[in-house]
């Protein structure tokens, strides 16, 4: 069977989208961790192509980020995985599936759209490795989140040697 996963560049750019340079982390970690068939990559923020967050995305969805900018920021935060994930293996035709999506949105008291914002990576992960990308997903709503940022995306992908 052909790496499902083959064209990602060629499908990000179909949407107008680039894999960026990742993010130095901001603490104690690095961004991504391969063991075996699996890498693990450190949750990222909505960071722009300029590198900064933009301040459409800090603070809390619900209250001074709208639903729509936090969609938005997830998808960000998944092209920034994406760019780990290329950092990490050097070619992101190593990447055989997605296997699992962490999201966690800042959300104001009473929010309860975050499956709805979390989508914005689910969709973008799934629009770059095609069937291979459909993932299992968790989608937890927090107080606060590194940055002010109203978003942050983890994953686990299964990798070719």
């Amino acid at each position: 069977m052909p790496n499902q996963a083959s064209d990602i560049v060629a499908r990000l750019a179909a949407l107008g989208l680039a894999v960026p340079e990742p993010a130095a982390p901001v603490a104690n970690y690095v961004g991504a961790t391969l063991s075996g068939a699996l890498l693990f990559v450190s949750g990222q923020l909505p960071f722009g192509a300029d590198g900064a967050l933009g301040a459409a995305h800090r603070g809390k969805v619900g209250a001074d980020v709208t639903p729509e900018a936090a969609q938005a920021a997830a998808r960000l935060c998944a092209l920034n995985v994406l760019g780990q994930a290329q950092l990490a293996l050097g070619d992101l035709r190593r990447l055989k599936r997605c296997l699992r999506v962490g999201g966690f949105v800042a959300a104001a008291p009473g929010f309860v759209g975050v499956p709805g914002v979390v989508n914005g990576a689910s969709d973008l992960i799934v629009a770059a490795l095609g069937e291979a990308g459909r993932h299992a997903r968790a989608a937890v709503g927090v107080a606060e989140l590194p940055l002010g940022a109203c978003v942050e995306i983890e994953a686990t992908f299964e990798v070719a040697a």
